[in-house]
């Protein structure tokens, strides 16, 4: 029996809403063709801003991006050249600097007003001291399964854990409270 883990955290950890999966390395969500989409997607309004976060675990100079698509994950595409935009029908929010060392980032991101089943949110690292660019050492993906219905309660969001270990979808309201007061005691 190995002590090793299954799966080690890369570069980038998306904390909301809640990932796929942990790997990172292949896109468009991390996983490359074993990118199969999970169980648990959070549920959110059509048109609803959220609040992305995630946590750069190791630091590379560059930026991020968030991306969306409707129909699960085909729509993703890699930044032809770093620095440069991706298609605005497809990402939603582009070019978000890097800070310096290992820090969460929080990013307002307002979901297009569609209805759908199997809508994917994508976060993606470009790191632009990997050269060349375009590599396959220069980009990390995360992706979160998401339900944008018109039903879905203002607060919904991550997926919360029911009483039989399961998750289901519920109201993110006082629980992502006592978290985000509970990173910021930690922070001071």
């Amino acid at each position: 029996m190995s002590c090793l883990p299954a799966t080690a955290l890369a570069h980038i950890r998306l904390i909301e809403p809640a990932p796929r999966h942990e790997q990172q390395k292949a896109g468009p969500c991390g996983a490359g063709t074993d990118d199969a989409r999970g169980e648990a997607p959070s549920t959110f309004r059509p048109g609803q801003t959220i609040t992305v976060r995630w946590q750069e675990t190791v630091p590379h100079p560059g930026y991020f991006r968030i991306s969306f698509d409707a129909e699960g994950q085909d729509a993703f595409a890699d930044p032809p050249a770093a620095g440069e935009r991706g298609d605005p029908a497809v990402v939603l929010v582009d070019l978000i600097a890097d800070k310096d060392g290992t820090q969460t980032y929080e990013q307002a991101v307002t979901l297009p007003d569609v209805s759908c089943e199997r809508c994917t949110l994508q976060l993606v690292q470009v790191m632009t001291d990997k050269a060349p660019y375009g590599d396959g050492n220069d980009l990390y993906y995360q992706c979160a399964d998401l339900v944008l219905s018109e039903d879905a309660p203002e607060t919904s969001g991550a997926p919360a854990e029911d009483d039989a270990g399961g998750c289901r979808t519920a109201s993110a309201g006082p629980l992502v409270l006592v978290l985000v007061l509970g990173r910021r005691r930690r922070r001071a």
